[in-house]
């Protein structure tokens, strides 16, 4: 019986000074080495969804709507730098081609980002929500 008074004083005495829920270390570094998937569905005639490469140096591969742009992330605790380079030229409709150079702006503007679980949040003046694969 005393064992369980002393765990539960325990639990009480945490809630009662706020000690915070412990964070796996998994969830507070970046996820470089992995593939990360927009959380998007894929515009109508298209099964596409972009995705990113990111290697472990931070260089990234991301192929978009239509296109493909590779960079670099340039991450410190929770702010982010993307610099992209040169867009691929590839044929597309309008609207895979406007979503492009829209997913494009949205990451270059990104400044910091978080993660939860599964989901990396990008975060900017509009928010990019990926996810890591499960598979």
């Amino acid at each position: 019986m005393t064992g369980m008074r002393l765990c539960l004083i325990v639990v009480l005495a945490a809630s009662a000074f706020g000690v915070p829920n412990a964070v796996p270390a998994s969830e507070s570094r970046f996820p470089f080495d992995s593939e990360l998937l927009l959380d998007a569905k894929p515009m109508r005639g298209s099964k596409r969804i972009p995705n990113m490469d990111v290697a472990a140096n931070g260089a990234i591969a991301l192929e978009m709507w239509c296109n493909r742009v590779e960079g670099q992330l340039v991450v410190a605790a929770d702010t982010i730098t993307v610099m992209t380079g040169p867009v691929t030229d590839r044929q597309c409709p309008p609207e895979r081609a406007r979503g492009d150079a829209d997913l494009l702006s949205v990451l270059t503007e990104v400044t910091s980002w978080r993660r939860e679980g599964d989901v990396v949040l990008l975060i900017g003046p509009r928010t990019l929500r990926f996810r890591l694969p499960t598979n």
